[in-house]
């Protein structure tokens, strides 16, 4: 179901969660409802957590349906026919003994994306696969799984070089030991039960139950003074409000084993995502702040970065720890802004009249004193929109109404106004018509006999030169 957090006009509506919604392969639906300009509410849906596209998962229900336990029963045979071929228990088993065999017989199917154990060659001789699978490649599975790229399911696109290790020094310095890295789905079979939960992070769903919960909460304790932080790098494509209530979920986890410090304490957390969400971001979560820090990918074409103007990467770094506490390195152009007190890039500049450092896209930004804030370098004021916008945009006004009469509900082709000025004219349009036709039907045809002479010359100069 293609499902976004619709707002204001139209569009579809991402009520939540619900306790006893139905369940599909990715766990229990959300519950959403179209919506309408003007009009009251419509129906109310049941739809994938996951997937916002119906060719990845299908599942569509009512919230009124009455659905018989036939089909009850079909349901949950589907789920269960399609869910991963081992379970995490039995991932956890194949490991322990893959990792018991010589070099020489440690095989990885590129095909299934799955380590083989010999007894099990035999059905993959048709397949591409790789040999020699050290230790050093079983603790990094990024570099043997093929990352997915389904922006709207489970897009995996890796940090480069550059960003992995400013993240992984970052945290050091900041004094975190333990990290709990939400988005990691395919890594079952490199991990323990006590590594790793296989978690809908769109619905805030165990797969592996009340053991797999358990197992988080006691990792989210900060046993022996050691400090937790959350890190998570979603799809693009998800839908902030269904991640920001699991996100809030695992935030109360956390809070619940803490039985020291301030009441308002929140889990450190990172979220990773494009600077064009912030403000969705922040509407969840008021204490975070947006880095300036450019987090680029090696197997996206565009987040990439050193690039400049418009084609710089827009991901950034969502935190609600304070923004003076991330340093961002001064060899990529990054500065402190002492007013701000915060990190920013080189082409960042602080304005006096906003007294903030506003740039959000790494250009530099100027100020619109009708709008009474900063804007792209790209953009300028609309006297229709009355703020500030692309040239080629649309205006807002312009849509509301008609252009002739400036009334709402029509446009100004179905102008009553227009129609009426239309017929008091169409005569005189018409004699109009018949005049110039006949002054175009004089110039083409003085035209083709000039061209026609022209023609005739040309050739026989050309005989001439020959």
């Amino acid at each position: 179901m293609a499902a976004g957090d619709a707002e204001g006009s139209g569009g579809l509506a991402l009520l939540g969660a619900v306790p006893g919604a139905p369940r599909c392969p990715h766990g229990p639906a959300l519950l959403f409802v179209k919506t309408s300009q003007g009009k009251e509410e419509g129906r109310r849906f049941y739809a994938c957590s996951a997937c916002r596209d119906r060719k990845d998962c299908n599942f569509f229900q009512w919230e009124d349906e009455k659905v018989s336990e036939t089909r009850l029963a079909a349901r949950e045979e589907y789920n269960r026919n399609h869910q991963p071929s081992f379970t995490h228990r039995q991932n956890v088993e194949r490991h322990k003994n893959f990792v018991q065999l010589p070099l020489s017989k440690r095989r990885f199917c590129q095909e299934c994306q799955q380590l083989l154990l010999p007894a099990e060659w035999e059905k993959h001789s048709d397949h591409q696969f790789l040999c020699d699978i050290s230790t050093a490649q079983l603790k990094s599975p990024s570099q043997l799984l093929y990352p997915l790229e389904n922006k709207k399911t489970n897009a995996q696109y890796l940090f480069t070089d550059r960003s992995c290790q400013f993240l992984l020094d970052l945290i050091v310095d900041l004094g975190f030991r333990r990290v709990l890295s939400v988005g990691t789905p395919r890594y079952s079979q490199f991990y323990t039960e006590d590594e790793f939960c296989h978690y809908n992070m769109f619905n805030h769903y165990f797969f592996g139950g009340e053991a797999a919960h358990e197992t988080c909460r006691k990792f989210l304790h900060q046993d022996n003074g050691e400090r937790v932080i959350m890190v998570t790098d979603p799809p693009f494509g998800g839908l902030v409000g269904a991640l920001a209530s699991s996100f809030k979920k695992l935030m109360a986890m956390w809070k619940e084993t803490e039985k020291e410090g301030p009441n308002n304490q929140e889990m450190p957390m990172f979220w990773i995502f494009p600077y064009f969400f912030e403000s969705r971001i922040l509407e969840f979560f008021p204490s975070f702040s947006m880095m300036d820090y450019q987090v680029d990918y090696d197997n996206h074409a565009l987040y990439k970065h050193g690039k400049t103007g418009r084609r710089q990467s827009p991901v950034r770094i969502f935190t609600n720890l304070t923004p003076s506490m991330i340093v961002l390195p001064a060899e990529e152009g990054y500065r402190f802004c002492a007013i701000c007190q915060r990190y920013v890039s080189s082409d960042n500049q602080h304005c006096e009249i906003c007294n903030s450092c506003t740039s959000k896209d790494g250009r530099r930004w100027k100020h619109c004193f009708l709008c009474k804030k900063c804007v792209k370098p790209s953009w300028f004021h609309c006297d229709v929109c009355n703020c500030c916008a692309l040239h080629t945009h649309t205006c807002e006004k312009a849509d509301a109404g008609c252009f002739v009469c400036g009334k709402a509900g029509h446009k100004r082709s179905a102008c009553p106004s227009l129609s009426r000025a239309r017929t008091a004219c169409q005569a005189d349009k018409k004699q109009r018509q018949k005049i110039l036709k006949r002054v175009k039907m004089g110039i083409c045809k003085r035209s083709a006999m000039k061209q026609a002479m022209f023609f005739r010359k040309k050739v026989k100069n050309k005989k001439k030169k020959t």
